[in-house]
This record gives C-alpha cells, sequence and structure tokens, in this order.
C-alpha cells in the first residue's frame, strides 16, 4: 500500500504533514511526497520536507491514495495548480482515498468531487465560498469523511484527520 501527499513549496502547515506521516509510519504504509517542484519544502512553522516528485512527473497508478495538505502555501501554490485537480479527479474516478485538510479542502472543490458530499474546511469566508459553489454539504466538524474523501477544518483537526486516513485505506469493505 502506498500514499500521495500534495504538499506546497512552502508554507505547508507542519503539523498537517506531521500527522499523516507519523500514523501512515505506524500503520506500514508507504507514501511520497510531491510538490509543485522537487526538492527541499518548508512549513509556515518552520518544518523541512523534501518533494521527491513534482506534480507533473506522477504516474497514480500505484497509489492507494492522496493526502492534501493546507496551511497558506496552498492557497498560493496549489489552489491554481492545473495538474493537482487531475490527479484528484483520477483518484475519485478509482475510487481511492482522498483526503485534504484546512485550505487543501478547496482544490478538492475545484476539482469537482464534492458535489452532494458531506465535507468541513477551514473557517475562513473564501473557503466557504469555494465549498459551497461546488455544491458540497458543508459540516461544522473537525474532520468528516464521505464515502472515501476525507476532510478536515485546520491544524487542531490533524491526528484526528490522519486516523480517519489510515481507517479509510485499511478498511475491509473497500
Amino acid at each position: 500500500m502506498k500514499v500521495l501527499i500534495a504538499i506546497a513549496p512552502e508554507k505547508f502547515r507542519d503539523e498537517e504533514l506531521a500527522a499523516p506521516v507519523a500514523a501512515l509510519q505506524n500503520a506500514g504504509i508507504a507514501f511520497d511526497i510531491a510538490s509543485t517542484r522537487r526538492g527541499p519544502c518548508t512549513g509556515m512553522l518552520g518544518a523541512k520536507a523534501t518533494a521527491t516528485l513534482a506534480f507533473e512527473e506522477i504516474d497514480p497508478k500505484p497509489y492507494d491514495g492522496i493526502i492534501i495538505v493546507g496551511g497558506t502555501g496552498s492557497q498560493a501554490h496549489l489552489w491554481d495548480d492545473e495538474i493537482l485537480p487531475v490527479l484528484v479527479k483520477y483518484f475519485r474516478d478509482k475510487v481511492k482515498v482522498i483526503a485534504a485538510i484546512c485550505l487543501a479542502t478547496v482544490i478538492l472543490a475545484r476539482a469537482g468531487i464534492l458535489k452532494g458530499k458531506k465535507a468541513t474546511h477551514y473557517d475562513n469566508p473564501a473557503v466557504f465560498r469555494e465549498m459551497k459553489g461546488a455544491g458540497a454539504i458543508v459540516v461544522n466538524q473537525p474532520v468528516v469523511t464521505d464515502t472515501r474523501i476525507i476532510t478536515a477544518n485546520g491544524p487542531g483537526a490533524s491526528k484526528e484527520f490522519a486516523e480517519a486516513v489510515v481507517k479509510a485505506l485499511t478498511a475491509v469493505e473497500w
């Protein structure tokens, strides 16, 4: 089993990456970190990560899910990315796990996969407009799972988000 983690090259939210990485490692699930470019990436609080893949290099077939990390960098670097929504749609079409936290939930909205789906988001008027405009059923909870789509509202929900992702990845009913 393997998961793709998408982060912004700068200003990703540190704990929104750290919690899923720890949960995946604890569950024995492999992962790759990708961004708009290969190389070092820096979190809002100073965490360092290395993107071993640029989005355009990704073959999504071997991955069982995608996790998109939030932070202010996701708005600056990921919201308008042209490749990330294509990857998200691929994962939806293949009924794989799709997870986004904080400001990154907008990427799911813009990919058009939230229509009629329950989802949560970071408490921000621009994000709320994106979610409602995409037809999401907005739920005011830290973590929301609807089918294999998992959303979380921000860094405070990182651990619960990570646990929900691992649960979805390892569920036998899929």
